[in-house]
């Protein structure tokens, strides 16, 4: 597993919570901050996913 591969899981976890934090409080902006820490670390654990992809692909 690559650094970016967790860290972007760490990312949707915590965007998660901020999603549901704001939903259940009726803040918007935490809600909308949270659905863009979800897809940032979406995006980043996709980066990280093609980057060990690489890597193995220069092992063989």
């Amino acid at each position: 597993m690559h650094k970016d591969e967790a860290k972007g899981a760490g990312k949707q976890a915590k965007g998660a919570v901020k999603d549901a934090a704001g939903g259940l409080t009726g803040n918007e902006k935490l809600q909308a901050e949270g659905k863009m820490d979800k897809a940032e670390g979406k995006l980043q654990q996709k980066v990280g996913e093609a980057k060990e992809g690489a890597r193995d692909a220069l092992k063989h």
